[in-house]
């Protein structure tokens, strides 16, 4: 086995992490809290995680003033690019804890240690942004180089958690309903705003009747991948059981976090008491047209 693959293996196991865990659940609670501002922090408006995104801005500056150390450019636009990434890597903390209240309890091992080494970096390059304050050039640069260390570590577990485990990615990505319209479910299956559970092809799909016309989702939430049948119909969404993500039935639009991705949706129309959906090419908004089916053919 891989040596860093069974290192990240015995962090996943490491039962010991578990207390520190729940002190630090207590402690950033109002981030795991469903609100606005988590909505925010989890990506609801941008589509997609928010936390790789902002990752960039402290990695940038501290890797710059790492090259200015070593090229003896300009000691002042160092210690600028120091203070800008260790104030850059506050919102990007926030939005990492508030992606980590979401994830399993290996995840949230690896994601503990992902997190104790980025505030082990924060504090190291503080100390050097201090340091080249007072004049200390040699002991500012080796805090600095120490701490660039403690990023990259902290990197490759951020690495994993995404990559390997699949955290902050979309859990539908690869999946694809039908391009044709095919039979899915007898309408006579289906209660009004009950969410129902249906099979094609060995992919899930959840279907919704409504007052006059039926809406179709993928089954498997895209946040966590639940499964949007055992949910509930609130205010025109569909509510994840696990946490509480809602997704606007008609098209999957996401109405409240902290899910950040769309729910992949579904024409459907009703056939000889049957339903029958297929992929929307267009890739617009659908409406909803008088009868009891949901899209045109």
């Amino acid at each position: 086995m891989n040596p860093l693959h069974r290192f990240t293996t015995a962090i996943e196991a490491a039962s010991r992490l578990d207390r520190l865990s729940s002190k630090v659940r207590s402690i950033a609670a109002p981030l795991g809290r469903p609100s606005l501002v988590r909505d925010g922090l989890t990506g609801r408006w941008l589509g997609h995680s928010v936390h790789p995104m902002l990752v960039a801005v402290p990695i940038g500056c501290w890797a710059g003033a790492a090259l200015l150390d070593v090229s003896g450019a300009s000691a002042p636009a160092a210690r600028r690019l120091i203070g800008a990434g260790t104030l850059a890597a506050i919102p990007t903390a926030a939005t990492g804890v508030a992606d980590w209240f979401d994830t399993s309890q290996a995840e949230q091992r690896v994601g503990l240690v992902h997190a104790l080494l980025n505030d082990a970096a924060i504090a190291l390059f503080t100390a050097s942004w201090v340091a080249r304050r007072t004049t200390r050039p040699t002991a500012a640069k080796a805090l600095s180089g120490v701490g660039l260390a403690m990023v990259g570590a902290a990197g490759y577990l951020g690495g994993h958690l995404a990559y390997s485990r699949g955290v902050g990615v979309n859990t539908t990505a690869f999946q694809s309903g039908p391009s044709e319209w095919t039979r899915l479910i007898e309408e006579s299956s289906l209660s009004t705003d009950e969410p129902v559970r249906a099979t094609l092809d060995g992919l899930q799909f959840v279907a919704i009747l409504r007052s006059d016309h039926v809406d179709v989702l993928e089954d498997r939430c895209t946040h966590r991948g639940a499964p949007l049948s055992d949910g509930t119909v609130v205010d025109n969404c569909v509510e994840c059981p696990w946490h509480a993500s809602r997704f606007d039935t008609a098209d999957g639009g996401v109405e409240a976090g902290p899910a950040s991705v769309p729910q992949p949706a579904y024409l459907a129309r009703l056939v000889d008491g049957w339903i029958e959906v297929r992929r929307d090419e267009s890739g617009g908004l659908r409406q909803h047209p008088t009868g009891s089916a949901h899209g045109s053919g």
